[in-house]
């Protein structure tokens, strides 16, 4: 039996599942943060300049339980680079095992954005799910209605 369909799928799945740029711009797919920043390193200064709330920082830092969050974004949209580098900054802050993170890359056409939504109702960038025992528990939409720090306590209810 030929080992080709082998090496062929060795290759072509690390490919699919790592994140893409899309016409050399567009960060799209799962990713991890040091992709992110790598692909637009100028969010660095929104996260080296972002303040947030000591108070919220204290609450998220007491977590008691796991939580993950889901962060779908546009590495194109300046909503995702101002909120989602104060939520860098959050979470630098935080520094908790218990705060778990996904990010998505969402493409800016928005006829190729289905695919990487992977069966969540997102419609504005970012959107933020986020995820307790197993449920969504809030999301912040677009724009936090106080801060990222703030709204996240607000739902975990902390």
């Amino acid at each position: 039996m030929s080992r080709f369909p082998f090496v062929v799928l060795a290759v072509l799945v690390p490919l699919a599942l790592s994140p893409r740029f899309v016409d050399g711009e567009d960060l799209v797919g799962p990713t991890v943060r040091e992709a992110i920043l790598e692909h637009s390193p100028a969010w660095m200064n929104h996260v080296a300049a972002y303040q947030p709330e000591p108070e919220a920082l204290d609450k998220l830092r007491a977590l008691g339980r796991e939580v993950r969050i889901e962060v779908y974004f546009g590495s194109w949209c300046s909503d995702s680079e101002t909120n989602l580098s104060a939520f860098f900054k959050v979470l630098d802050l935080v520094d908790s095992p218990l705060l778990r993170t996904a990010y998505v890359g969402i493409p800016e056409a928005k006829d190729e954005r289905a695919p990487y939504y992977q069966g969540r109702d997102v419609t504005k960038l970012p959107t933020f799910v986020v995820i307790v025992d197993g449920r969504e528990a809030g999301r912040i939409v677009e724009t936090p209605e106080r801060s990222v720090e703030e709204d996240l306590v607000r739902i975990l209810g902390l």
